[in-house]
């Protein structure tokens, strides 16, 4: 059974544009390889962080909305660890309340978009 998961993760502020989307793109393909589904992706930019991290006072932030079986996330998490460029990442299993709440944020986003 398919669940739906969501996953930010912090990359290091020293990466220029360019290594950052390679980043990106290179967990979505772990993804999209191993069978899940992207719902929604989301770049939030460069944060500060809450407390220093490795030295770093801020990070680049990345959301991640997929639907896909279990196992897939201990792959997507081992390729978070064993990439030096991600300095933190968190998934959640989304409850239908959640999912909910997403898909309307997003919907309110894209109309205050077009305003």
């Amino acid at each position: 059974m398919t669940n739906r998961y969501e996953t930010v993760f912090i990359l290091t502020p020293v990466l220029s544009e360019d290594q950052a989307k390679e980043a990106v793109t290179k967990f979505k393909d772990l993804l999209k390889d191993g069978g899940a589904t992207l719902h929604h992706d989301e770049d939030w930019g460069l944060k500060k962080l809450a407390y220093p991290i490795q030295k770093k006072s801020t990070g680049f932030y990345y959301l991640f909305e997929f639907e896909s079986e279990g196992p897939m996330i201990n792959d997507l998490e081992v390729a978070f660890r064993r990439d030096e460029r991600v300095i933190r990442f968190l998934t959640v299993k989304m409850e239908k309340h959640a999912i909910a709440y997403a898909e309307k944020r997003r919907v309110r986003r894209k109309e205050n978009a077009k305003a």
